[in-house]
């Protein structure tokens, strides 16, 4: 039977059982008969950003030729699948700022060089991803997201106050799907530390949804399922590790080999989580600086220390290996997002999909010719768009231009001099 003859769901339909709140992706069955002109006001909107600290190795990851028809670089090559969903831009920054790690303070925020010129007394303004969460944040539970340890600096209010970050996933994972008086909260945060997934709360519910619904939108359901137990066991492992005591060794300390790149890739799968089932619109997410890893075979220094490199081939090789791992594990987020389908496409059209940093060249604390990186949104991606790497073209412009793409009337951001137009 065709899903025009079954019910019509609201947009904002959630499984509810005690302290359990799930909301639901964008089904065909919560959009007007015939897929009106209305579908694209049923789709929202969203914003992530990735930063990492430590700039990049320009030579492996800006292509030799503009456009479309690149060939691709060492970095690029993991991203392949998804060539024409995103643009990598070279020769942007913001103007003047320090060559120093604290001009991370102005990344999200574009402010004046002066603002961040003494690092202890930042004078700030808002951030890129609190000016959006002012607008679409409003329409989800959770306004946004920012995820990890912010640093000194990344994310701030519109007064100009650094905002902190969320480091432990599980206290993400409750944010987002319980609900209620701490009591509740507490006993439900019980039955998951005791194997007991959210989803047996609300099973008759889904059950009685997908009965009523056609092929596409079971699809979707049995997606958000599996994500919501995938997020619960990579949780439940997490507190088996925590309570198991660590070994004890004679010999003097050295840098702890970590499964990082493992969990790294289940922040994003919560990412994708939260963006599916439309908890939130707005996520940052800091990625912290590694040590050698033992999911990254051949690292042998640290992520800081090798992107210090001095030109030196075996750092650069070093932190040549960090940056691959980055560009897979954002191939995994982008072909996550392309994968899960809504009414007007997949959640990465709807989804801009920012990564940035604040160092072009970490060896040298340079601020200039930024590695940057927009994946999704619904634009009319470039490949690769090359401004002047002398001089560079303002990256606020382009903030201005993320901020319209989100619906948000905005003409100016930061120091702006104008919109970028160089992507539809």
């Amino acid at each position: 039977m065709s899903h025009i003859f079954r019910r019509r769901f609201a947009r904002r339909t959630f499984l509810r059982a005690g302290a359990v709140s799930i909301g639901l992706p964008l089904l065909d069955a919560m959009l007007p008969v015939g897929r009106s002109a209305d579908v694209a006001a049923s789709s929202p909107r969203r914003l992530v950003i990735l930063e990492r600290p430590l700039g990049t190795y320009s030579s492996y990851l800006f292509p030799q030729t503009a456009g479309l028809n690149y060939e691709t670089t060492r970095f690029l090559k993991p991203l392949e699948a998804h060539r024409g969903r995103f643009t990598v831009f070279s020769g942007m920054s913001h103007l003047g700022y320090p060559n120093t790690h604290s001009s991370e303070f102005g990344l999200l925020t574009g402010v004046h060089p002066d603002g961040i010129k003494h690092p202890d007394e930042v004078h700030n303004t808002i951030s890129l991803d609190q000016a959006a969460a002012e607008q679409v944040g409003k329409f989800t539970r959770v306004p946004y997201l920012l995820l990890g340890d912010m640093g000194p600096g990344l994310s701030y209010s519109r007064s100009g106050v650094p905002l902190p970050g969320e480091t432990r996933r599980s206290n993400v994972f409750a944010r987002l799907f319980i609900d209620g008086a701490p009591a509740e909260v507490a006993r439900e945060v019980r039955r998951l530390e005791d194997g007991r997934s959210i989803l047996d709360s609300v099973g008759e519910q889904l059950r009685s949804i997908e009965r009523e619904l056609g092929t596409a939108d079971r699809r979707r359901l049995e997606l958000l399922a599996t994500s919501i137990r995938e997020a619960e066991l990579s949780l439940s492992q997490d507190e088996v590790w925590a309570a198991r005591p660590k070994p004890k060794v004679d010999q003097p300390l050295e840098p702890d080999a970590n499964e990082w790149v493992g969990l790294t890739r289940q922040w994003y799968d919560l990412m994708f989580l939260a963006l599916q089932t439309d908890s939130t619109r707005v996520i940052v997410h800091r990625v912290p600086e590694q040590l050698p890893a033992i999911t990254i075979p051949g690292s042998e220094l640290g992520e800081h220390d090798a992107s210090h490199h001095g030109k030196d081939p075996r750092k650069i090789e070093q932190v040549a290996l960090y940056e691959d791992a980055h560009h897979q594990l954002l191939n995994h987020l982008l072909t996550k997002l392309s994968e899960s389908k809504e009414a007007n496409g997949t959640l990465l059209d709807q989804t801009q999909v920012l990564s940035v940093s604040n160092l072009g060249d970490g060896s040298a604390h340079a601020s200039s010719n930024l590695p940057i990186l927009l994946a999704g949104g619904g634009f009319k991606h470039a490949g690769h768009v090359a401004f002047n790497q002398t001089r560079n073209y303002p990256l606020a412009n382009l903030y201005v231009r993320m901020l319209r793409q989100l619906g948000i009337k905005s003409t100016t951001f930061g120091t702006s001099t104008g919109e970028l137009t160089e992507i539809g």
